[in-house]
């Protein structure tokens, strides 16, 4: 790793080795395939780290044919280059035409894989035909066509009204059921699919998990209200929703209201506690830059070019040169 970085890193984002360092270089990465040069498939495998991150196959033209994730680097990426009768015509077929490495090393394996699920949607890599098609992945759907929205799972947008939103897509559909889960023990929702009207309120009513929407005991613009907080999870807003609670317990304590200040702040202490959100995205997707980071010692310098495209870490780029 290179040291005296001029701007610091992104969140979740290690400066990694780039794919353009000498000793690449040295062994001519534009020389064809790694598998028919073995010296520098060593050199290329003993870069990675043993950490999680994402990794990314490219061909004699410099363009990626796959990108995966890693529990841990070192192992994975390997596991492609071993001769195993495991592997299906497709990773075969790939391995016999990688003729470079580049690797993103992250905080967590959760990281890794939203990051994935970013390069992928950016690049589309041909052998990624897996990850290409995103109704295989859930979203969370919000049906505000309705007066009291519903909030679910689905993996089917065909036949939604026009004002219901999506929030997605997933790649992880259980790490996104247990979000719904807390979000649901956070704020109190509309549990009960239609018919909504009933003669009188259910269990959820009785123990705080459900307003009364049944019963109409909530009107549609304070219910809208509470679904409007919990769309900001979905949308990566937490930071942002959490400054909004903590405002709103503030001025309750102020009218002396502590009963409504304390439900407020079990609802801060729900989403402190949430998994969700992932430092590969920046809270606000509407931003979209290039971070540059620069680093240099006696013998190379070193340039990374992270791209970042509405709130997400799309790309990176790597160049080196002799100091």
């Amino acid at each position: 790793m290179l040291d005296g970085a001029a701007v610091p890193p992104l969140p979740g984002v290690e400066a990694t080795t780039s794919t353009r360092n000498p000793a690449a270089r040295d062994l001519g990465t534009g020389s064809g395939p790694l598998v028919q040069h073995p010296e520098r498939l060593k050199a290329r495998l003993k870069e990675l780290p043993a950490e999680p991150g994402c990794y990314l196959m490219r061909d004699g033209d410099d363009r990626i044919l796959y990108i995966g994730k890693a529990k841990v680097l070192r192992q994975r990426v390997r596991s492609y280059f071993h001769n195993s009768p495991g592997h299906s015509p497709r990773i075969s077929l790939m391995v016999r035409q990688v003729c470079d490495l580049e690797f993103i090393v992250t905080d967590s394996e959760d990281e890794a894989l939203a990051l994935e699920s970013n390069l992928i949607k950016h690049h589309q890599p041909h052998f990624n035909v897996l990850l290409k098609d995103d109704k295989k992945y859930p979203y969370v759907c919000i049906t505000w066509s309705e007066s009291y929205p519903r909030i679910f799972i689905t993996r089917q947008r065909r036949f939604s009204k026009p004002h219901d939103r999506f929030y997605g897509p997933y790649v992880d559909v259980g790490q996104l059921r247990r979000t719904l889960a807390m979000v649901k023990r956070v704020f109190p929702l509309r549990q009960r699919p239609q018919p909504l009207h009933r003669d009188r309120t259910c269990l959820n009513f009785d123990i705080g998990r459900c307003p009364g929407v049944c019963q109409e005991k909530i009107s549609s613009d304070d219910y809208q209200q509470i679904l409007r907080k919990v769309a900001m999870v979905f949308q990566g807003r937490n930071d942002e929703l959490l400054t909004l609670l903590t405002g709103q317990m503030e001025r309750y304590a102020e009218r002396l209201d502590f009963e409504a200040a304390a439900r407020v702040r079990d609802q801060l202490q729900g989403l402190e506690s949430l998994s969700a959100e992932q430092k590969m995205s920046l809270g606000d997707s509407s931003i979209s830059r290039d971070v540059l980071a620069l680093a240099a010692d006696r013998r190379v310098a070193a340039v990374q070019l992270f791209q970042m495209r509405a709130g997400k870490l799309v790309g990176r780029l790597g160049f080196t040169a002799d100091a």
